[in-house]
């Protein structure tokens, strides 16, 4: 599926230290949580994506991303999460991987409903006044942002609304005005 959305750049996979300093803005894909912040504290990307936060870059998490830029897992002991957002999260909220669904959701600042495609998702389920929920379910928060971090339990990718995305290089946008050191 191919989208074109407004602007330039360029989309650069990051699987070892040293890429992440020349980054505009950082995403974090879905997967298995366990696995990517085993990698991220294996290679110090982790490292150098708390850094990059810390000074102003714009991170989009989505799914499993999304639990690995929490403060805060459900019963988790397998890994720390990177305590970006200051967001509590339970994994595989929605159930196994077999109760996969889609669901139009209302977003804050959409001026329709979003189809979100949850695979084994994540939901938040305690977040600090520093947060804002863009989007829930029942009780449950499934997009939220806080400053240049936005977190989304669903697969943006997956479909052929391109709003997340273009929230997202709007974010980047912003930065760019606003003028930070690069």
């Amino acid at each position: 599926m191919e989208r074109v959305l407004g602007g330039e750049g360029s989309v650069v996979e990051v699987r070892r230290g040293g890429i992440v300093p020349g980054c505009d803005g950082i995403v974090l894909p879905g997967g298995e949580s366990t696995t990517i912040s085993r990698h991220l504290a294996r290679t110090g990307v982790g490292d150098e994506v708390r850094g990059a936060s810390e000074s102003g870059v714009p991170i989009m998490a989505t799914c499993a991303g999304l639990i690995v830029i929490s403060r805060e897992i459900v019963e988790e002991t397998r890994f720390h999460p990177l305590g970006l957002m200051d967001v509590r999260v339970a994994r595989n909220a929605f159930g196994s991987q077999r109760e996969s669904f889609e669901v139009d959701i209302d977003v804050s600042g959409f001026g329709s409903p979003y189809r979100a495609v949850f695979i084994r998702a994540p939901a938040v389920v305690g977040w600090s006044r520093k947060v804002e929920v863009l989007a829930r379910i029942e009780d449950a928060a499934v997009a939220v942002r806080q400053n240049g971090l936005l977190g989304l339990a669903f697969h943006p990718e997956l479909t052929a609304d391109g709003r997340f995305h273009e929230m997202f290089l709007d974010m980047i946008r912003e930065v760019d005005i606003d003028g930070r050191d690069r």
